[in-house]
């Protein structure tokens, strides 16, 4: 949950699709679309006070997937403190293999009204800042592309159903 847990997760949104299509023989990236609003998945503004929701996933190194297993059928009563504090609920981690690697999926959601300030109280948690995220960081392979300050890549919400 490390570096998960910043202002980062204010997703921007993706650059619009270009219209011209590329020649076969050209080298090109995927294209990026951008974000779609709708009744299903509404945008939400970053002063907005309502509940806000996370995913976000990273490699689990196969190695390390018994010790994480432990860790999380057991996790230490001071790191549940310090996501209650920093208003963290409904928080869950999801585990699957794709392609014959391991991926953990975290979902999450946010109930409080300053981001940034209660995401650094979890930082600034002594047990979660210098035992926890050191285990469980160790456990974890970041994937190419996340941003350089996470340790998670941040999922974009593309649906929402109450």
């Amino acid at each position: 949950m490390k570096k998960m847990i910043t202002s980062a997760f204010a997703l921007a949104a993706l650059a619009s699709c270009s219209s011209q299509k590329p020649s076969a023989s050209e080298n090109t990236e995927p294209t990026k679309v951008a974000a779609i609003y709708g009744a299903t998945n509404p945008k939400v503004s970053e002063d907005t006070q309502c509940i806000r929701y996370f995913g976000s996933v990273v490699e689990l190194k196969g190695e390390k997937e018994k010790l994480y297993r432990e860790l999380h059928a057991d996790v230490w009563a001071e790191v549940i403190a310090a996501i209650a504090k920093a208003n963290i609920r409904n928080y869950h981690i999801y585990l699957t293999e794709l392609q014959g690697k391991k991926y953990l999926f975290s979902y999450f959601e946010y109930h409080g009204k300053d981001m940034d300030k209660d995401f650094e109280s979890m930082a600034e948690d002594k047990t979660t800042r210098e035992k926890w995220w050191p285990i469980t960081d160790d456990c974890q392979q970041r994937i190419p592309g996340t941003a350089e300050d996470s340790q998670w890549m941040n999922l974009e919400s593309l649906m929402h159903i109450k």
